[in-house]
């Protein structure tokens, strides 16, 4: 059997991962073997975090609704309630950036969905 010249396939996929992994320490970033294991551990605990940090950001969203909401007078319940029986489909990202940017536009907000909502009840 004749012998096979594999070139620089091995090395450019090898190199990818350690280029990939550069910034860790120690053997993480010059080995191939814990380079590789790095690299997936990265990339999982990657996938899993992105789904923690959308949780996180809405929990936070929530809380600065529902402190904007109390402060005038409603719970954040009470208040998403109105939102829907009045078919204002504001996201609660937007809400929570015009309650900690503008208090006076949420208080106007707030009001215009609050004196219709007796009309549904």
């Amino acid at each position: 059997m004749t012998r096979v010249k594999r070139g620089y396939i091995a090395r450019k996929r090898r190199k990818k991962i350690l280029t990939f992994v550069s910034g860790s320490r120690g053997a993480h970033s010059k080995l191939f073997r814990t380079a590789n294991q790095q690299k997936n551990r990265a990339l999982v605990s990657a996938h899993r975090d992105t789904s923690k940090k959308k949780r996180d950001l809405r929990r936070l969203w929530i809380t600065r609704i529902n402190a904007a909401s109390r402060a005038n007078g409603v719970s954040y319940n009470k208040f998403i309630q109105y939102l829907y029986k009045r078919q204002l489909l504001l996201n609660r990202k937007t809400l929570a950036q015009i309650a900690v940017l503008d208090s006076n536009c949420f208080s106007i907000i707030f009001k215009n969905i609050h004196e219709y909502s007796h009309f549904y009840t």
